[in-house]
């Protein structure tokens, strides 16, 4: 099989855990929905847009961190071994990359959609919002997969994945709250298209780095 096909095939058998394992995607959405009523409770239904929007993207980007985690810790040993033996290592992180940006995107809608419902919804400009949305998954979820294959490779996977994870993401994530002030009309900027670009630049060089780097930790 070519890398597209192998790629496919690696996402199919994602999704196929993923909903034998429902538990962890209840998980996630019993994450979203608590952290998003401990926030209602202590700014209550009415808050500024800028304090929703900080709060939006904080609760995504730990979420996103949850989900991500398990993406090589899961594999044990004896497949990663199966994988090493048949599979192209571009095939292999560009699957993780690709479902997880699903993954996150699924997350974001659950965390609009728990904030439009338990808050107001401040946001005038929606379209853009889903851009960001979109691209915010795309982006942490490179980020997060190519830490979680080396966090895999250590002990305390999870506090590795916080550390190395963090610095990583703060470009992605200023980027994303800027953009989110003119979404929710805070700021005029007829020039924001430069911003969404510097954004996806971002991810593209991101994803550039680890489609370089992944082989050399996939031989270790």
């Amino acid at each position: 099989m070519n890398i597209l096909q192998q790629t496919w095939a690696l996402i199919k058998k994602d999704a196929r855990i993923e909903w034998r394992k429902r538990q962890a995607i209840g998980g996630i959405l019993l994450y979203v929905l608590s952290t998003t009523f401990v926030v209602y409770s202590i700014v209550g239904e009415k808050t500024s847009g800028v304090v929703w929007a900080a709060l939006y993207w904080i609760i995504v980007l730990f979420a996103s961190v949850n989900a991500v985690a398990k993406s090589f810790v899961q594999e044990n040993q004896e497949r990663q071994l199966y994988y090493y033996s048949l599979l192209q290592p571009a095939a292999l992180i560009l699957s993780k990359i690709f479902y997880n940006t699903l993954l996150l995107f699924v997350v974001c809608l659950l965390s609009y959609g728990s904030f439009s419902l338990i808050m107001d919804n401040p946001i005038r400009f929606q379209g853009l919002f889903f851009l960001l949305m979109f691209l915010g998954s795309l982006g942490f979820s490179i980020a997060f997969s190519f830490v979680a294959a080396i966090a895999a490779k250590a002990q305390q996977a999870a506090t590795l994945m916080a550390i190395l994870s963090f610095p990583i993401v703060i470009p992605i994530l200023m980027t994303l709250l800027r953009l989110s002030k003119i979404a929710l009309g805070l700021m005029t900027d007829t020039m924001y298209y430069k911003d969404i670009f510097i954004l996806l630049a971002i991810d593209l060089i991101l994803g550039s780095i680890v489609l370089l780097l992944f082989p050399f930790l996939w031989r270790d």
